[in-house]
């Protein structure tokens, strides 16, 4: 999990958790909750931690006991929540740093970012309930269920929910954004 991760990669580097949270600008609290699995870091969290460890949000997931293949199981997977904290995504495969593939959920009226933002990766993500609404260099796209939209993200992008239920996505990036 990703607490023992990040609590490998800190001590490895001889890192005291106050260190840890001067060189990256998150709070020491919030750190060791992350390492306790207490707290579910936002995506902005992340960021930070695998910048400071020049490495892919991804890496901060991988598991060194796994062999060969990893089963994903309902209340097991890490949860990513956006940094503006639009939107909750579920980690439904290990990547390796190569693929990231994740279950996201926006409520009616959401939006996964206040506004659209691009990096360096290709996206796409595959409806399975309600109508999702894929802003990619400001053309719209409304996706519906069993239907998959794909894009270079250089393009500022976003996802909304302009319907009354829920919507339920799984959206696959490659590769994984730092």
């Amino acid at each position: 999990m990703i607490g023992d991760r990040l609590k490998a990669l800190r001590t490895a580097q001889g890192l005291s958790l106050r260190a840890l949270a001067e060189e990256t600008g998150l709070s020491p609290t919030l750190i060791s909750q992350v390492e306790r699995e207490v707290a579910e870091p936002s995506l902005r969290t992340l960021r930070r931690l695998a910048e400071f460890f020049g490495t892919s949000v991804a890496t901060l997931f991988d598991d060194d006991h796994e062999l060969g293949a990893h089963i994903s199981r309902p209340g097991e997977r890490s949860r990513i929540i956006s940094s503006t904290g639009h939107i909750q995504y579920e980690r439904l495969a290990q990547g390796r740093g190569m693929l990231e593939v994740l279950k996201g959920v926006l409520e009616a009226g959401e939006t996964s970012s206040d506004e659209p933002w691009g990096h360096d990766a290709v996206e796409c993500a595959y409806v399975l309930t309600g109508t999702l609404t894929v802003e990619v260099a400001g053309a719209r796209f409304e996706v519906e269920p069993a239907e998959a939209i794909s894009f270079d993200s250089n393009q500022p992008h976003r996802y909304l929910n302009h319907g009354s239920e829920r919507v339920e996505f799984i959206l696959s990036v490659t590769p994984p954004t730092p």
